[in-house]
């Protein structure tokens, strides 16, 4: 790690670090610490957020409001780029994909690697994301192959756990199975939450293969929650933004890696998100 990559270990909520650098481009993540953080006395469970944006746009802004939260409640809170590709400039081999997941297998070991001056307790990390991050965070995972030859090879990407706002899965994607999480499920499953607007017709699809492999699988940790009128990305905007928190709190909290009820509230006039059948 170079100087100008030195980890300094004051819990700035938002802090920012360069994980990796590509042709002299830094991939940056923000951390969210916890308050009265100290990684001298105690491991804290963990989350990384990867942004949506069609694998070819987004940015760090898009999960600082849930970083924030989840650090608030506990939580080494991180959310992470990746490398964004359009279509008409990709030139590699197979799906575009494959790039941003490259990055987000990076993240991970970064975090991992990084785990003492961080706090964290790699073996409680929680990931996620929101549509295409939901994707790459997914096969980041999963998908054995896609390694950055850089990265250090005695550090695993696996996770104790997933929040999903409404992850891209799609069937074209069976054309690269490097990019197709049908490809990589198996009945390891970690616990799953995962949020869909009932009008989210072009990604639900997706989804909805991917629980019912794993279903078939006899995996049974799936908490599938739906938000009634909403379209894709509806996550990013009230109430749904604090409903799909509190939901996400008191499925993390089931599981242990939170204490306490959840700090937001639902106002009495609210929506309601409701369980899929």
């Amino acid at each position: 790690m170079g100087e100008d990559n030195e980890i300094e270990t004051s819990p700035v909520p938002g802090k920012r670090f360069v994980y990796k650098e590509i042709d002299g481009k830094p991939l940056e993540m923000e951390i969210y610490f916890p308050e009265g953080w100290d990684p001298a006395k105690r491991k804290y469970p963990g989350i990384i957020l990867f942004h949506g944006g069609a694998w070819g746009n987004g940015s760090l802004a898009a999960f600082q409001y849930q970083c924030q939260y989840f650090a608030s409640r506990g939580l080494v809170a991180a959310t992470s780029n990746y490398t964004l590709v359009k279509s008409k400039e990709y030139t590699g081999e197979g799906s575009r994909k494959r790039v941003c997941i490259t990055d987000a297998k990076s993240a991970i070991r970064w975090m991992k690697s990084n785990a003492e001056v961080l706090g964290l307790d790699p073996d409680r990390l929680i990931a996620g994301g929101g549509s295409a991050g939901g994707h790459v965070s997914m096969l980041a995972t999963h998908n054995p192959g896609l390694n950055d030859p850089g990265d250090p090879t005695n550090v695993d990407t696996s996770v104790a756990a997933y929040v999903l706002f409404n992850p891209a899965f799609i069937s074209a994607d069976q054309s690269d199975p490097e990019v197709d999480m049908l490809q990589h499920l198996d009945a390891d499953m970690p616990p799953v939450i995962v949020f869909f607007g009932t009008e989210d017709e072009k990604w639900s699809p997706g989804w909805n293969a991917v629980q019912q492999k794993l279903e078939s699988m006899d995996v049974d940790s799936i908490d599938h929650q739906l938000a009634p009128g909403a379209g894709h990305g509806f996550f990013n905007q009230q109430p749904w933004k604090d409903l799909t928190l509190i939901a996400a709190d008191e499925f993390l909290n089931e599981l242990g890696f939170l204490e306490g009820l959840p700090t937001l509230t639902i106002p009495a006039e609210s929506e309601r998100l409701v369980p899929s059948e």
